[in-house]
């Protein structure tokens, strides 16, 4: 997953089997028992196949150059030992120039990866599974020791210890670890932003003397981006609008500047729809079935569980909506395609497949 932002609108969402930011600890368990399971329909089932193959192609080109890039700085570390000075968000600290063997727990692994490094130990495990590796950094994170899930405070420190790390990376989720960890290696500790995840792009390449391999990253993500946005409304209309929604626990949350929502609104150009709520901070916005027949949206992508969307289908005010009459929802399964919105790589892949995704709406 996962960001700062992600952990604030995943708690929102399910806030019973989940507890809030500050300071509070889930458990891998609680995501179970709260139903929040990838969904298995048939388009759900559908996405997840194109997600999948997409990832294995694109992941494997990552991680070439990524491990490209590691071996070269890892031997740099290893002859001259150098240390550097960078700013976190604590303040001042020393650290391996050249790290060979980075613990991170702040869910960031995918921006370290696309900034040339490899982890040893990584928390970017799956929202409804913490057990295992969203299917888009499957590739991305193959081999690393899953050590929880980079929005709990706690982490499973023997683990860490027996990947012997030369830097820890955390977020100010696991603030209160930061004295256990320092014990064990350099610990940098980040801020992240709250919905601008280009930011915390810039701010992890900062403090890892990576910033012209971010700004290359971002420059082609975003040329990519604004490029399937134009094929896109080059075939369906360019006033035609797209609603991004997740259904979980019989609530309906909207994608506006976070998520699956930012990549269709933000990056690719499209247009949102009349009557959808603003998002105004990190929480995605709620709304009522009556609200949600109010937003004049033509598509819709709907994410949810199997069980969710279930209960979304039967709701007498969706069966009634245009563009659940008119056969232009595509259903996504929430595992992968929650975590996938807020993560760098998985923003990425999810370009790859959006054509192909929205030929599947009338």
């Amino acid at each position: 997953m996962s960001k700062k932002h992600l952990f604030k609108n995943f708690a929102v969402l399910s806030c019973a089997a989940m507890l809030l930011l500050s300071g509070c600890q889930s458990s891998p368990d609680t995501a179970k028992d709260s139903s929040q399971t990838p969904a298995t329909n048939s388009s759900a089932e559908t996405g997840a196949e194109s997600n999948t193959d997409t990832n294995k192609d694109t992941n494997k080109d990552t991680n070439k150059d990524t491990n490209g890039d590691t071996d070269k700085t890892a031997n740099t570390s290893a002859e001259t030992g150098d240390n550097i000075t960078v700013t976190d968000a604590r303040g001042e600290i020393s650290i391996p120039a050249n790290p060979q063997k980075i613990v991170d727990i702040s869910g960031n692994s995918d921006i370290l990866s696309v900034l040339g490094y490899k982890v040893a130990g990584t928390a970017n495990s799956d929202a409804y599974d913490y057990t295992k590796f969203p299917s888009y950094l499957e590739d991305v994170l193959e081999g690393a020791s899953i050590l929880g899930y980079s929005m709990q405070d706690t982490m499973d420190v023997e683990g860490i210890i027996s990947l012997e790390p030369d830097l820890i990376i955390i977020s100010t989720v696991q603030e209160k670890m930061y004295q256990q960890l320092s014990e064990i290696a350099p610990v940098v500790i980040l801020e992240l932003a709250q919905t601008d995840w280009k930011e915390d792009v810039k701010s992890v390449a900062g403090i890892m003397n990576k910033t012209a391999k971010a700004d290359q990253w971002l420059s082609s993500y975003e040329e990519k981006a604004l490029k399937i946005g134009e094929e896109i409304r080059s075939s369906y209309g360019e006033d035609t609008t797209y609603l991004a929604l997740l259904a979980s626990g019989g609530q309906i949350f909207i994608f506006d500047k976070a998520g699956i929502g930012s990549i269709l609104y933000d990056d690719m150009g499209l247009k949102r729809p009349e009557g959808m709520p603003v998002q105004e901070n990190i929480s995605l916005p709620v709304v009522s079935y009556e609200g949600l027949a109010q937003i004049d949206a033509d598509r819709i992508l709907a994410i949810g569980t199997d069980e969710d969307l279930a209960s979304l289908r039967e709701n007498p005010v969706w069966k009634n909506m245009e563009p659940v009459k008119n056969g232009n929802v595509l259903e996504l399964p929430s595992s992968p395609y929650f975590n996938q919105g807020y993560s760098c790589i998985g923003r990425s892949l999810f370009l790859d497949e959006a054509s192909s995704l929205m030929e599947k709406l009338k």
